[in-house]
């Protein structure tokens, strides 16, 4: 995969190869008829040879523009493959109704952005989007949250304050994790997605709310309803629309646009002027099995940033391999994957969840992270 400087991905001017031109050569006055005749043929080949490079570079240049075109219809989704394109289409379809929207995917592929997509494209561009993290809510405060309680409904509760859902009226909400939503919570929730009415904690009387759903997991839903863990009603009316969002190892092809997105976007900040990027390592990008997805590719980009010196992006070998060198290639991308979830354990102790740990570092959960240790036989030394 051949490296190219920020502009081609952009639709920036790039330096065409300026011609030679006969009169800028230097003739030496004494040289022979023969050698003259070497001269001319050499600076033929060279001119014919410039011409090429240069016929070709803005052959590539102008399909590079119709990707970034492409790739940037949707504001902050980078992508140009085919996978994407679907996505793409699908939200365009349902963006203008007031379906409920499933967005399933593994964490780090864009749901949140994806959602931000619909509700900008929607009649309701105009009101609030409200996102309501369910994973991040203690399981006795989910209630008041989403729908608001009443002034004396408990102790503590000083004024009568409104939930996520009222902040949302007009608007659209999005549910992320909803995966992680309480059993208890789950009719209430089945309620406004079937009237729009809910009712806040110590209030007498239903009130009405209308928010347009967009709800999103990594999980698999349909085994949480098969192992009772969430409510079939509930999920029958969240899936009315679902879109999966593939994960970044299935459209590699994005791989360097996103890279220079990143780049254009951070190096600023942080005081880097980036003009190139090494094949070797944009082929290493573009071949790892990124287990945390687009969210681990943006912290790769950011950590090369800040160790490069000049123009050239640092080859970071070591967030990608876990400290095995470049030229020991791992056979599969599963043993990849291993490496690099084993090196960052280890960086962080072993320790999986927590600020600043393992499961931060990749962009997973904490369940996500376990799952993947499990299935990749990734174990603690000394535990097994």
């Amino acid at each position: 995969m051949t490296s190219y400087p920020p502009n081609h991905f952009v639709g920036g001017h790039g330096r065409d190869l300026a011609p030679v031109r006969s009169s800028d050569a230097a003739w030496p006055l004494d040289a022979p008829a023969t050698e003259h005749g070497d001269l001319q043929e050499q600076l033929r080949r060279s001119l014919e040879e410039a011409r090429q490079l240069r016929d070709r570079l803005q052959r590539e240049r102008f399909q590079l523009r119709e990707q970034a075109r492409s790739a940037r219809a949707f504001d902050e989704v980078v992508g140009a493959s085919a996978a994407l394109r679907s996505v793409f289409e699908q939200v365009n379809q349902v963006a203008a109704t007031d379906s409920p929207v499933l967005l399933l995917g593994e964490t780090g592929t864009g749901k949140e952005l994806i959602a931000w997509e619909i509700h900008e494209r929607s009649r309701r561009h105009g009101s609030r989007l409200v996102t309501v993290n369910c994973a991040a809510l203690p399981a006795g405060l989910v209630e008041s949250e989403l729908f608001g309680y009443e002034k004396g409904a408990f102790t503590g509760a000083l004024k009568t304050t409104p939930g996520r859902f009222e902040l949302a009226d007009g608007g659209t909400i999005l549910l992320d994790e909803i995966g992680e939503l309480p059993p208890e919570t789950q009719p209430k929730l089945l309620r406004v997605l079937q009237s729009g009415e809910f009712q806040r904690l110590g209030a007498t009387r239903m009130a009405r709310v209308d928010a347009r759903i967009i709800a999103s997991t990594n999980r698999d839903l349909a085994r949480e309803v098969s192992e009772g863990r969430f409510r079939p009603d509930l999920f029958y009316r969240l899936s009315v629309f679902p879109i999966t969002l593939p994960p970044l190892r299935e459209r590699t092809e994005d791989i360097p646009l996103l890279v220079w997105h990143f780049i254009t976007r951070k190096q600023v900040q942080l005081g880097k002027n980036i003009k190139h990027v090494p094949d070797g390592f944009m082929r290493a990008l573009s071949s790892y099995a990124w287990p945390g997805n687009v969210r681990e590719l943006e912290n790769v980009v950011e950590r090369a940033l800040i160790m490069t010196q000049g123009q050239t992006l640092a080859t970071d070998w070591l967030a990608l391999s876990g400290a095995i060198p470049s030229h020991v290639a791992p056979s599969t991308l599963e043993e990849v994957e291993r490496q690099h979830i084993r090196a960052v354990l280890t960086a962080c102790g072993w320790k999986v969840a927590g600020k600043g740990n393992a499961a931060e570092k990749l962009g997973l959960s904490r369940s996500t992270l376990q799952f993947r240790m499990k299935k990749l036989g990734i174990e603690r030394p000394g535990r097994g």
